[in-house]
């Protein structure tokens, strides 16, 4: 059997190679309009999907997507740009501005292709009438910090915004308009893939001061204002201007998995996959993931080694001290202090889009001499932990993963690896 660190690996590689949208997004394209085709997005994968339609399109298009920095790739018909992402800046701003006016000029017999992939969020940046996008870092920065599912986050979004939630697609009412989406978000809910620019909100301004109370967020007074006013409600399901728009979800977490699954059983081992929605706090979820190992590990489990259990999702990390880190190697560091060492089990976990929060990693690996190596170099892995300091303790092991850009995103990919005793 192959090493595991580089099984693992090759696991987590086939996952992020299946999540790559440019062989679904051709078989998705909608047939020409009689008009003209514009095409607009955003994401992590919105220039990568932005070229593969230039490659496929058989009639004249323009356009511009917005994109993570170091994430653009060459186009010749569709501008990218490249902005700020998880924090937005003026760049994605003045592109989210720039695609909202795009929208507005097409007629009825137009079409708007919209391509959206995780991170989309935070790179359309077009704050709502009285907001500024100083407003918009500030609650972005203490969303992210405060540990809320994304979900909750993207319902907030929506309703400080003046382009989510529906009203890029009222913008280009009566075009047609068609999305094509990469899903990163837990459940696959085209309303919260990147805030659902194009989609019906079923959420409410009542639910966003909920958001806001839940996780205890204090906002710019000018927010609160805005919200208080209860007059710039989102398009709601049912509402006409909608009716020309749908949405196609071309990759998700469960293709990932699958694949990762699949490359699993080459391998000679017995895949389980837990689920490609798991949500809750990282070291939460890494410790009953290592329960669960553990019991396999000791023939009490569902299924015998070589096995080896996947899964997918958004957990979150309530930040609470002031070291670096994302959530990835925040599990990774919980589930090695939960497995105690323990002989023959090794384990991934890393973001699908090679980004762990807005580290230059995707995560780390985990073996059973995790914790020895780092006693050996002086490190506490406890206190680390507590300190939400995991990226520091992998890096000195050598352990982090380091894609650089993957192009895609359909979040966490984690596989724990258990092996039969020698």
């Amino acid at each position: 059997m192959m090493e595991p660190r580089r099984l693992l690996r090759s696991l987590f590689d086939a996952a992020v190679n299946a999540a790559r949208a440019e062989e679904r997004l051709i078989a998705a394209l909608p047939p020409p309009p009689a008009g003209r085709t514009r095409v607009v997005g955003a994401g992590k994968a919105a220039a990568a999907m932005a070229r593969t339609i230039e490659m496929h399109w058989p009639l004249p298009l323009r356009g511009i997507v917005v994109t993570r920095y170091g994430h653009g790739v060459p186009t010749e018909r569709i501008e990218v740009i490249e902005a700020g992402h998880p924090n937005p800046d003026r760049l994605g701003e003045a592109a989210a501005h720039r695609i909202i006016t795009e929208a507005r000029a097409l007629a009825a017999d137009d079409l708007l292709i919209c391509l959206i992939s995780g991170g989309a969020s935070a790179l359309l940046a077009l704050p709502a009438t009285g907001l500024t996008l100083a407003d918009k870092q500030a609650v972005t920065t203490a969303l992210l910090r405060s540990g809320a599912p994304i979900a909750d986050i993207n319902c907030l979004r929506k309703h400080l915004s003046a382009i989510k939630g529906g009203r890029l697609a009222v913008a280009a009412s009566p075009a047609a308009v068609v999305t094509l989406a990469v899903s990163d978000v837990p459940g696959d809910d085209p309303a919260v893939i990147g805030s659902g620019p194009t989609v019906a909100d079923p959420t409410t301004i009542a639910d966003a001061l909920a958001v806001l109370a839940r996780w205890h967020i204090a906002p710019p007074a000018a927010v609160a204002r805005h919200l208080a006013s209860a007059g710039d409600e989102t398009p709601k399901p049912g509402d006409p201007r909608l009716d020309t728009a749908r949405t196609v979800i071309i990759a998700a977490a469960r293709d990932a998995l699958d694949a990762a699954a699949a490359r699993a059983r080459a391998c000679g081992l017995t895949p389980l996959i837990l689920g490609d929605a798991i949500e809750g706090e990282s070291r939460e979820v890494a410790a009953a993931h290592a329960a669960l190992a553990l019991a396999i590990a000791h023939g009490e489990g569902p299924l015998r080694p070589p096995a080896v259990l996947l899964s997918g999702g958004e957990t979150t990390v309530t930040v609470r001290g002031g070291g670096r880190g994302g959530r990835n190697t925040e599990y990774a560091l919980a589930l090695a202090l939960a497995l105690g060492g323990a002989p023959q089990i090794f384990a991934l976990a890393g973001d699908s889009d090679g980004i762990d929060g807005v580290e230059d990693a995707a995560g780390a690996v985990v073996g059973p001499d995790t914790l020895s190596r780092g006693y050996a170099l002086g490190l506490d892995a406890g206190s680390h932990l507590a300190d939400n300091d995991s990226y520091p303790y992998f890096a000195a092991l050598g352990d982090l993963i380091v894609t650089g850009p993957t192009r895609t995103n359909v979040n966490d990919i984690r596989a724990i690896l258990i092996l039969p005793p020698p």
